[in-house]
Formats: C-alpha cells, sequence, structure tokens
C-alpha cells in the first residue's frame, strides 16, 4: 500500500523549491523508509527529490527503490546525471540493475560514468549469471600482510567509506593472493606494532568466482559468515560476497524452486511485472507436457474396459487411488528437493533417502488401506474383493513415495535442476502407475477369488 502521509508536503516542497526541507527529508530517515514515503510520486518528481541529497544518501536511497522504479529513472531522467549515480552505487547492485535496463540506455550511459567505475562494470558483467562472480562485489577492505596494527588501522580508516563491510579485513600479499583474515575486533585489541602476518588467520574459507551462487550461499551459511571472499584458480582476491547479496539470492533461488515444484517456469520479473503472455507461455508449456501426460492415464484406464464393466463398483475407488500416489509422491518429492536446497541430503545418502521413503511408504500405505478397505466393503460385492483396494492403496503409495524421493536424485546426477522435478510431474507419472498396479491387482486378486 503507498503511504500517502508526506506526498501534499513533499509536493509542495518540490513546487517552491525547498532544498533545505528536501535535504532534511532525505536524511532524517532510514533509506528505506525514505522510499516508503515517496512511492506516491512519480519517477520524475521522485529524481527530483534525490537531487537534495549528497551523492552518497542519494545512492542509498536509491538502492531500495523497486527495481520497475530504479529502471524508469534510469531510463528517463538527465543521463549525465544518472552517470555519476551509477558510480555512487555499490558494484554489485550497479551492475544488475544495468542489466535490466535498455540496452541502448546502457550504451549511453556507460561513456559517463568514470573510467574506473566502467571498468569495473565491464569485469562484473562479464561473469555467468547464477556464480560467485556475478554477485560479488569488489568494495572490501584489503591490507598487506606486512603492515603493523597502527598502519593497518589508518589503512582501514581510508577504505572504510568506499567498502560494503570492514568487518572482515582481507590480508593480501604483493600480487593481490590472498593470504589471510583479521576482523575488525581483532585489530582493535592487538598491539599497535603487531604485524599484520602474526596476527592473520591463514586458513581462510572461501569460494571461487565460477561456483555457483547457490553453493556460495550454502558456504556462508554453514560457517555463519558475515561475508566470505571470492578468488580465481590463483587465489587472487577477486571480491567478497556479502550475507545481503545471499538473502537476495536464497529468495530468488526459493521462488524459482516454489514456482517450479508448482509447475511453473520462473518468472524473471516479478508475478504483477510480468506480461500475461509470458506468464500463459510458462504456465502451459508445463501444462501441455502434464495433458499428455493425463492422456496416457486415460489411454491405460481404456484398456482395462471389460474388467471396469464387469465390476463397476471399482470405478468409485479410481480417484482415491491415483490421488492418493500422486499426493504421496508429491510429498516425497518436495521433502526430497527442499533438503537437497538446504544441504541436508547428498547424491551419496540415495540409499538412506531410499529406506526411510520405503518405510515411510508402507506406514503410509498400510494405514491409508485400512480406512480404504472400510470404504470398500460398502460397495464390493464380497470382503475378499474388498480387498484390493488396501492392497492398492499400499503398492501404489510405495511407489510414489520412492519415485517422488528418486526422481529428484536421478535430475540431480544428470546435473538438472531437482525443482524441475514438480509435485504435477511426479503426479502425473504416479497416475499411470496407480492406474496399472490398481488394474492389474483388480485383475489378479479378482482371478484368484473366482469372480
Amino acid at each position: 500500500m503507498t503511504n500517502t502521509l508526506y506526498l501534499p508536503e513533499l509536493r509542495e516542497m518540490l513546487a517552491e523549491q525547498n532544498s533545505a526541507e528536501l535535504h532534511e527529508f532525505c536524511i532524517a530517515l532510514h533509506p528505506a523508509q525514505t522510499v516508503e514515503f515517496m512511492e506516491g510520486l512519480t519517477a520524475a518528481e521522485a529524481w527530483q527529490v534525490l537531487q537534495h541529497a549528497d551523492p552518497n544518501t542519494r545512492a542509498e536511497i536509491f538502492h531500495y527503490f523497486d527495481p520497475e522504479r530504479q529502471v524508469e529513472i534510469i531510463e528517463t531522467q538527465n543521463r549525465a546525471a544518472i552517470g555519476q549515480l551509477i558510480a555512487d552505487l555499490a558494484p554489485d547492485d550497479r551492475v544488475d540493475i544495468l542489466n535490466r535496463v535498455r540496452p541502448d540506455v546502457v550504451r549511453e550511459l556507460l561513456p559517463l560514468v568514470p573510467a574506473e567505475e566502467r571498468r569495473d562494470i565491464h569485469r562484473l558483467s562479464a561473469y555467468p549469471e547464477g556464480t560467485a562472480g556475478a554477485v560479488m562485489t569488489t568494495s572490501f577492505a584489503r591490507l598487506s600482510e606486512n603492515l603493523t596494527v597502527s598502519q593497518a588501522i589508518e589503512a582501514v580508516r581510508k577504505q572504510a567509506e568506499s567498502s560494503e563491510t570492514v568487518y572482515y579485513l582481507y590480508v593480501v600479499d604483493d600480487d593481490d593472493h590472498l593470504r589471510g583474515l583479521v576482523s575488525l575486533r581483532q585489530l582493535v585489541l592487538a598491539k599497535p606494532d603487531t604485524v599484520i602476518r602474526d596476527l592473520m588467520e591463514r586458513a581462510v574459507v572461501a569460494v571461487e568466482v565460477d561456483d555457483d551462487q547457490e553453493e556460495v550461499a550454502s558456504t556462508l551459511s554453514r560457517y555463519d559468515f558475515q561475508a566470505i571472499p571470492v578468488v580465481d584458480h590463483q587465489r587472487h582476491l577477486l571480491g567478497i560476497v556479502t550475507y545481503d547479496d545471499i538473502i537476495d539470492v536464497v529468495r530468488e533461488e526459493a521462488t524459482e524452486d516454489a514456482q517450479r515444484i508448482g509447475g511453473v517456469a520462473p518468472l524473471r520479473a516479478g508475478y504483477l511485472e510480468t506480461h500475461l503472455l509470458t506468464i500463459t507461455w510458462k504456465r502451459g508449456l508445463w501444462l501441455t507436457i502434464l495433458f499428455f501426460g493425463a492422456m496416457l492415464t486415460a489411454r491405460a484406464l481404456g484398456s482395462y474396459g471389460q474388467e471396469i464393466q464387469a465390476n463397476a463398483w471399482l470405478v468409485f475407488f479410481i480417484p482415491l487411488v491415483i490421488s492418493t500416489g500422486g499426493n504421496s509422491g508429491s510429498q516425497s518429492a518436495t521433502l526430497v528437493i527442499t533438503a537437497m536446497s538446504a544441504g541436508d541430503v547428498s547424491l551419496a545418502d540415495w540409499t538412506r533417502v531410499v529406506r526411510r521413503e520405503l518405510v515411510t511408504g508402507l506406514l503410509l500405505g498400510g494405514f491409508l488401506g485400512m480406512i480404504g478397505y472400510v470404504a470398500a466393503t460398502l460397495v464390493a460385492p464380497n470382503w475378499a474383493a474388498a480387498a484390493i483396494i488396501p492392497m492398492t492403496v499400499l503398492l501404489v503409495v510405495t511407489c510414489g513415495t520412492l519415485l517422488g524421493s528418486v526422481l529428484p536424485m536421478v535430475f540431480r546426477h544428470l546435473g538438472l535442476d531437482p525443482a524441475m522435478m514438480s509435485n504435477p510431474f511426479v503426479a502425473g507419472i504416479i497416475d499411470i502407475v496407480g492406474i496399472l498396479v490398481y488394474m492389474e491387482t483388480a485383475d489378479l486378486m479378482l482371478h484368484a477369488i473366482g469372480a
């Protein structure tokens, strides 16, 4: 909901060009709150307000605008001023923003960005999307291993303003190889004449620039770091990934996984910002695949026409059998996919996963089968025929749990995203399996009892 509390005052200050009060508005609140009070303004009005903030504050406030507003401002406002704004943004932020801007606008803006920042943009843009290099920032504090503590503190003071974090201070040699790590706390408590190489921790956990962003998030979470260094294959220090960047990565990956699990190809923009035709295509692709799967289910059911005609009561339990199997498979798939995403399960654990899901399937199938047997006795010709239902439910639920757990792991082994083995896809496979198991079980048991 748009916060309209300050809108009249803001527009009045803009009309009067009240620089003092507009400047006070920009610095009085946290930048995120400032953006909330500016939501009702047009892009042009919001940019006018930002002109009354100092460059650093302007960049901080701009960071909290939603991506659509950021792009609108960049594409419509004075190119020279926007070029300076881009230079003031954090390195990783400006690359992410420019990736959303029209290419022709980017070509106009880049020559207006100072040379050092322009080179940094080109360097970060070269890393493939979804890698550590694409999410890292080059704004961090680094120290030479030859400095004393007093010299290092002075170096940190000079670098602090342009660094995203100074809690971790990375120690490098003359060739910029990562040699160690010193925390700000260690630095403050150490004796002034202590040499950094004698103070630093040498066993530094780092990620490589081409590591997948999910692996980076997992490493950062496992060690509970606020930031983690990014190095190349020769261990040159290239940048750092901070915890706030990883929060964005985790949110993005969780959203994509949830969409895949629901049978939708991931949306690159927000739901309301995505064109209806794009959403239709991304949903329709999976629905078409599932539609053909449902046709196979209908074909499988049609091949048992004579058995169904002879035992019409079996029809009543077809929805029960296939939905129970599909639901159990979807549950298993969701549990395994989320466990793999969280790093709780790896491919090496497949035997444990299969054993657990086999036992779980038997327990769930047995329990649900007993309920199904009670229902079947009400419509089946005799108690022996009614036993078809619990037997089928036991088999179908067990098949569902096994398939739902194994298929995502097979996808991971093939190098594919396990979330692609979505719940509707698993359910579609189990529907076909359920019909085959149901009708074959019914045929065998009916012949055995002479029905």
